[in-house]
């Protein structure tokens, strides 16, 4: 069996090196999608791996059990086109439009957007949940509005985030803990001094975007006629408006994402069928093409003609394409050399705090992955965290600020590409407006170096931990 090598940073780096070269060529140059540039790069890393001693077998079943991590997010999306199509079908999504336009003015959309995305993420758990359902609303009326997409969709990525963040039934909220031994609602706590002035300053600055559209919006009449125009095709009634109030609700129960999403796309053809006079046959067609209909609007035509599995496809084969090029770079040891060498920069709480954030960002990046930038960098820094007599809740909290909340801004990442299916925008023009996502990890820099709220262990832990440390050693002896 060939002895296997311990990568180098020299070497580590050559297919991060290819990665940013076939990615700038591929999308910058020639307007290409990040595909195949991302293959050609999990090329470059089986070629470095293979001559690090790694066979293609071992390879093989790193990518498989990378692919694998990410097969209940491909799930979950494929299940939210059949509820778009649905949806539409049904005149669930029209009928929150048709409303939203009565509600919503271009001056408070911003805002509203992301406080509304909040409470329903907050509520089931999920950032996919909430923009695949309230998010896919909001995106219409932000349009029936002439809002910038790329504004709406930021507004809406920001909201979602926050509570996907903060909710007690959101996965990486219980996966940070998780690692770094920490208390799920103490966890939650020492999220809120990041948290809640991030949103803060996201819907101040949303606020004052929002003012530059001051009577730029389409007038009264034109949103009486995309009204009507929506009533004319749909049956408008606020009852519709229980489905997705139901979906809501049966996840915050804590039903699994999966059956749930599930219930919602039936509810959504059901009432496609009863209420809006579809056929089952063509029900079945909308959930894997989507509803397609051809008004001569072209704003309405944006807004209905959307949905279906068909869509995700392209997501999908995206995200097992980055995860692949994570698992081989995982599988060789690769990203733990790149890991190892940012935690030799840190020699100070705000340099280590920051390698962290460095760290998840890179993760999110190159792993593709949000589980995996919260998994990498908490299993690889908890120890350094208790040498510093850093409380690992300070861990826990920049995890999140960091790998959770910049994870929809990389267009490969399994976030990123979810966000740019469901919304209809691009990862690289909603980025500059998803101000959360963007102001987290800032601020926990910050208070890294200020050392505001910054907590140390407690002085019996402290010996604990020593003990424990002493012990590990002994045993290794």
């Amino acid at each position: 069996m060939k002895e296997k090598k311990q990568p180098s940073l020299a070497v580590a780096l050559i297919p991060i090196g290819a990665m940013i070269v076939f990615l700038f060529t591929g999308i910058f140059m020639f307007e290409a999608d990040p595909h195949i540039p991302l293959l050609l790069s999990a090329t470059v890393a089986s070629v470095v791996s293979i001559y690090l001693g790694y066979t293609w077998r071992e390879l093989e079943q790193g990518v498989i059990k990378a692919v694998s991590l990410a097969l209940q997010a491909l799930l979950i999306l494929m299940i939210i086109g059949t509820i778009i199509g649905t949806w539409l079908a049904g005149g669930i999504v029209p009928t929150m439009i048709y409303y939203g336009l009565d509600i919503l003015s271009p001056t408070y959309f911003l805002p509203a957007a992301a406080i509304i995305c909040s409470v329903v993420a907050i509520a089931s758990g999920n950032a996919w949940t909430a923009a695949g359902t309230i998010g896919i609303a909001i995106m219409g009326v932000g349009i029936g509005l002439g809002m910038n997409p790329a504004m709406v969709a930021g507004a809406v990525i920001s909201g979602c985030y926050f509570g996907d963040k903060i909710s007690p039934l959101s996965e990486t909220t219980n996966m940070a803990p998780g690692i770094t031994g920490v208390q799920l609602f103490d966890h939650i706590r020492h999220m809120l001094y990041t948290t809640i002035p991030a949103l803060v300053l996201s819907v101040i600055i949303y606020f004052f975007i929002g003012l530059t559209f001051k009577g730029k919006g389409p007038g009264v009449s034109d949103i009486a006629t995309l009204q009507q125009e929506l009533s004319d095709i749909f049956i408008i009634s606020p009852w519709l408006l229980l489905i997705p109030v139901i979906v809501l609700g049966i996840i915050a129960l804590k039903t699994p994402a999966i059956p749930g999403l599930v219930i919602g796309s039936i509810l959504g053809g059901m009432v496609a069928i009863i209420v809006q006079g579809e056929t089952i046959g063509s029900v079945l067609s909308i959930m894997v093409y989507g509803f397609e209909m051809e008004t001569g609007n072209e704003v309405l035509d944006n807004l209905l003609n959307n949905g279906g599995t068909e869509a995700m496809m392209y997501t999908v084969s995206l995200v097992m394409i980055a995860m692949s090029f994570g698992g081989i770079l995982e599988t060789s040891g690769i990203m733990n050399t790149i890991v190892t060498s940012l935690l030799k920069m840190a020699k100070s709480t705000g340099s280590l705090i920051t390698t962290t954030v460095a760290t998840c960002i890179t993760a999110n990046i190159v792993a593709c992955d949000q589980y995996l930038s919260i998994l990498l960098p908490g299993r690889m820094y908890l120890t350094a965290y208790r040498k510093r007599e850093l409380h690992p809740k300070n861990l826990s909290r920049t995890l999140e600020d960091a790998g959770t909340m910049t994870s929809p801004l990389v267009p490969w990442n399994t976030c990123g590409a979810f966000m740019t299916a469901t919304l209809g925008v691009s990862t690289f023009q909603y980025a500059p407006y998803a101000l959360l996502c963007i102001i987290s990890p800032i601020i926990a820099i910050i208070y890294a170096y200020t050392g505001f709220t910054i907590e140390k262990l407690p002085k019996d832990n402290r010996m604990e931990e020593q003990v424990t440390e002493n012990n590990e050693v002994s045993v290794m002896l």
